[in-house]
């Protein structure tokens, strides 16, 4: 199996440590929320140069708030400071609710605006000169454009069918969260491989993220996970994602149960479809630290 942790750290230094350590255990990959260290990019560029090759992506970088070129421009100067391949650029448009409460932008056709955006970003980041003139955004980037001294794949944070066709067709795939596999294997994989078979493109990846926990006790680690994920059930995307998945809560879709239960649900993940799995460990009960070790030491295992 390929898994991925969260990646994260209060500081560089331990966004750092924290990747060293995940390559040397053996994890193929780490995903970065927007709001890590403020901004990941710097200590995922720094922690690149201190890795030689676990993969380190954005899960996901908000659309909105910063225009495409320079998106692209900012993962070219990630990639070069990192001195190899390994940065994978995650982007979506993010919630209604924190785009216009919190940044105070429109939320205006954002299938629209996503789709305009992801094609303006990935010509870029392929070399392409790019002369868009759009709705929602335009460039025209003669000149402009910092040429990537490795690839960066795109992933679209896609939920609906408009981004999962745009995921596949233009886009190297997908990166979801709160996706349980029902949804995966009856929504997403099928309109995503579909997208990109129709447009010539290569097999697209499915970075599927849940909550996990290895723990006995599944009551107290639905519990558990309700306390650390219930902020997601009153986002619309989720709420629909989740829907499909026949999921009621975030907490019903994590994956938790003893080592046997755990894994067999992770493969039912990549049996629906996806390609590689983010595994959002947390802590259940007293003592976390040796909650999440036995999680990570199953996950270790199934990496093997």
């Amino acid at each position: 199996m390929r898994i991925g942790l969260t990646g994260g750290g209060a500081t560089v230094d331990k966004v750092v440590h924290q990747a060293k350590q995940a390559e040397a255990e053996g994890f193929t990959a780490l995903w970065y929320a927007s709001l890590v260290t403020g901004d990941p990019l710097v200590a995922m560029a720094i922690a690149g140069r201190e890795t030689s090759g676990i993969e380190l992506g954005t899960a996901v970088l908000q659309t909105y708030p910063c225009h495409p070129l320079l998106q692209a421009n900012r993962a070219a100067s990630v990639v070069d400071a990192m001195g190899r391949p390994g940065f994978t650029l995650g982007i979506g448009p993010s919630h209604q609710p924190l785009v216009e409460d919190v940044l105070g932008l429109a939320y205006d056709h954002p299938g629209r605006s996503t789709e305009e955006y992801v094609r303006i970003l990935t010509g870029v980041l392929r070399g392409e000169v790019v002369d868009f003139a759009g709705n929602d955004w335009s460039a025209h980037t003669a000149g402009r454009a910092v040429a990537p001294a490795h690839p960066v794949p795109v992933l679209v944070s896609a939920l609906g069918p408009r981004l999962l066709r745009l995921a596949g067709e233009v886009a190297d795939g997908t990166v979801l969260w709160m996706a349980p596999p029902r949804a995966i294997g009856d929504h997403v994989a099928p309109r995503v491989r579909a997208a990109a078979a129709a447009a010539g493109r290569p097999e697209p990846r499915i970075v599927a993220g849940l909550p996990v926990a290895v723990h006995d006790d599944i009551t107290e680690a639905r519990e558990a996970a309700a306390a650390s994920s219930g902020m997601y059930a009153g986002m619309e995307n989720y709420r629909r994602i989740l829907d499909l998945g026949g999921a009621d809560s975030p907490a019903a879709a994590a994956i938790v149960g003893d080592e046997a239960t755990v894994a067999r649900q992770l493969q039912g993940m990549l049996d629906a479809g996806a390609t590689d799995i983010w595994a959002a460990v947390f802590p259940v009960g007293e003592d976390r630290r040796a909650s999440v070790g036995r999680t990570k030491d199953l996950l270790r295992s199934l990496i093997a």
